[in-house]
């Protein structure tokens, strides 16, 4: 099951604009922290990564989108297990074709737990100007797909389950929030 309408919304954080995502789940922090941080759990909603965090750099890898090529993530804040944030190493083209403006990837993860409720907050940087609402057009529908398949996966169902294409309409939603 996918949630039927788009979840994102635009907000501003430490000074730069941003398309922000929350989720709650009937889970303690800890699982939570561990089906977004631990490379096994994570391969079944998202992806997979390698290398040491503690040095700075991981390389990334999806794997829900078929042979998609890793990308470096330098590691700015790990505080286990309630904040995570990191920025692609080398600005790489948004769209699929390799066409249009490089941006540099910038990803930040909350999660704090109330009485066994845990609510993560997911926020991607989206930069200034037209190519903004172009980035958020592609970027929200993929991070209200993933997201949805990590409910999924912790909730014991299937993420496989869950089709990309329904999400596609979203896009106009999310190029509104920063035409």
């Amino acid at each position: 099951m996918s949630t039927t309408r788009p979840l994102g919304h635009r907000a501003t954080r430490d000074g730069g604009e941003h398309v922000v995502f929350t989720r709650t789940f009937s889970a303690p922090v800890g699982d939570v922290w561990a089906a977004c941080t631990e490379p096994h759990r994570m391969e079944r909603w998202i992806g997979t990564w390698t290398g040491d965090p503690a040095s700075g750099e991981i390389a990334f890898r999806m794997t829900a989108e078929g042979d998609v090529p890793e990308e470096v993530y330098l590691v700015e804040v790990c505080e286990p297990p309630h904040r995570f944030v990191v920025r692609s190493r080398d600005a790489a083209p948004f769209s699929e074709d390799g066409s249009g403006p490089r941006v540099t990837w910038r990803h930040s993860l909350e999660l704090t737990e109330t009485d066994g409720v845990t609510t993560l907050t997911f926020t991607q940087v989206v930069p200034d100007g037209p190519v903004g609402a172009d980035v958020a057009a592609n970027v929200g529908p993929g991070w209200d797909y993933y997201l949805d398949r990590l409910v999924a996966a912790l909730e014991g169902r299937d993420p496989g389950q869950i089709a990309f294409p329904p999400y596609l309409q979203r896009s106009d939603h999310y190029r509104g929030l920063f035409s």
